[in-house]
């Protein structure tokens, strides 16, 4: 039984939840929920204050308050928290999977490590259409890091690897070569008719959640997303029969995820 004071909005597939995220996840640490898989995009402390291009346009980075760095104790205190909340959420075979780049993602896997948890593999996500450095004095950021953990040594997580190595290492935007799946995976930024009911600054596409979701679960499977924005993972889960569970403290976004989630049935495949 969830808490109903924070549930935002209800399908068949699951529930989409208002609140700080730490605060939702002690709810349902208390209420004995469990899940097979948790993904979170969480702050990545980026924003700074610098520039970026978007649609040809110089743009700020800045994405809002909830992801500026507020030092690195705090910083680090906050990793710690939501990731020592959700190993407790974590069935015995589930996986943890944590986006990142530069800015946040050795913290995340340092804090993993002191809590016990055994890193599968670090995924570079490829961008094959990222934008250009506008500085012109550092590479081209064309990649996030996605670590995939598991609770403990010895734990038997989901692997669907036959699936994994039919799709092969670069899915479905190169050809296909028929062999294992390798740990850089060539997805564009998410198309823009992903964004038709509202536009979230660090959406993912869709096409990484499937193959995530879709690995690491079976039909049937909860899926829990901390830091869920505007929906994708919990678009991805109900469509492909899993349950799910998203956790956002901005209203405007879970209004995003509630529209796409309303109307996922009439958008073509992905």
């Amino acid at each position: 039984m969830l808490c109903k004071q924070d549930v935002f909005y209800e399908t068949e597939a699951g529930v989409l939840m208002y609140g700080d995220c730490m605060s939702v996840l002690d709810g349902l640490i208390a209420e004995g929920q469990r899940f097979d898989l948790i993904f979170a995009d969480p702050p990545y402390f980026l924003s700074n204050g610098g520039t970026t291009v978007h649609a040809g346009k110089r743009v700020k980075v800045d994405k809002g308050d909830w992801d500026k760095s507020k030092g690195l104790e705090a910083d680090y205190a906050f990793t710690y928290e939501w990731i020592k909340r959700c190993k407790l959420l974590l069935t015995d075979t589930a996986t943890l999977w944590v986006s990142g780049t530069l800015h946040n993602i050795y913290m995340v896997g340092y804090v993993l490590q002191q809590l016990g948890f055994v890193i599968l593999n670090d995924i570079v996500w490829y961008k094959p259409n990222a934008p250009p450095h506008l500085a012109c004095r550092y590479f081209a950021h064309a990649h996030e890091t996605l670590l995939w953990a598991k609770k403990a040594k010895g734990a038997k997580h989901v692997f669907d690897y036959a699936r994994m190595k039919e799709w092969n290492a670069n899915g479905d935007f190169v050809k296909r070569d028929h062999k294992q799946m390798r740990s850089v995976w060539v997805i564009p930024l998410t198309p823009q008719k992903e964004k038709r009911w509202g536009k979230h600054p660090t959406q993912k596409p869709a096409a990484l959640l499937k193959r995530i979701i879709l690995a690491c679960t079976q039909k049937g499977d909860k899926v829990l997303d901390p830091f869920c924005g505007s929906g994708t993972t919990a678009v991805v889960a109900a469509r492909y029969g899993r349950t799910f569970v998203g956790i956002d403290h901005s209203m405007d976004y879970l209004h995003i995820a509630q529209k796409r989630l309303q109307n996922s049935a009439h958008e073509k495949p992905f």
